[in-house]
């Protein structure tokens, strides 16, 4: 099994790169996100790299990153979702973007992808949800913080955080937007925050 590939940029298409290793080279699908991201046609370059073993091919998926390799990984245990379109989410949605789509139940966000029609995006949603919203909280809580605070604990984000997350929905804002936001606005207040408090503290993280 191929998990990585080091070598000279040989090409990018629409949809791949094709690394050269030592005079061999090597076809990896890609993301519009990874392919964006790699050096030009000659430079080194390293990919990520997942192994489709099929009877009749070999097929690669490729990364530059690492987190985007982890949610592809995630997003092709759902039925419905192939390499096609996990790449396809990856494409319009960074790592940090479709962690918070989903733990937010944001299936708009999802549902901008090619090929992920509404009732596709809400399983993806619902089927991912509660693992998102642990790795959510879990990067909110093991923030650096510089003014010396203890971060909000994981389980701070309940009560009073939920409903300002729902009257910054209900303000306009989208569910993936007013969740990081008072993801933050609780960061910085603590697990003792009021509602109103939480929302003016949202309203300001909006606003940067």
């Amino acid at each position: 099994m191929i998990a990585r590939l080091s070598g000279s940029v040989a090409e990018i298409g629409a949809d791949f790169a094709v690394i050269d290793c030592a005079g061999v080279g090597y076809m990896a699908q890609c993301s519009a996100r990874t392919l964006a991201s790699l050096p030009p046609v000659g430079a080194q370059a390293t990919l990520l790299v997942e192994t489709l073993m099929r009877e009749d091919a070999i097929r690669l998926i490729g990364f530059t990153d690492r987190a985007e390799r982890d949610w592809y990984r995630l997003l092709v245990t759902v039925q419905g979702v192939g390499p096609r379109i996990a790449l396809s989410i990856l494409s319009v949605l960074d790592a940090d973007e479709l962690l918070a789509a989903i733990a937010a139940g944001d299936k708009a966000s999802v549902g901008r992808a090619d090929g992920v029609g509404p009732k596709l995006a809400q399983r993806i949603v619902s089927e991912l949800k509660d693992k998102a919203g642990a790795m959510f909280l879990g990067r909110m809580a093991q923030a650096p913080r510089g003014d010396g605070l203890k971060p909000v604990a994981a389980d701070a984000l309940t009560g009073a955080a939920n409903d300002a997350v729902s009257a910054l929905v209900n303000l306009g804002y989208r569910q993936a937007e007013a969740f990081g936001a008072v993801a933050s606005a609780a960061q910085a207040l603590g697990a003792k925050a009021t509602v109103d408090a939480l929302i003016r503290a949202g309203l300001k993280e909006l606003a940067r």
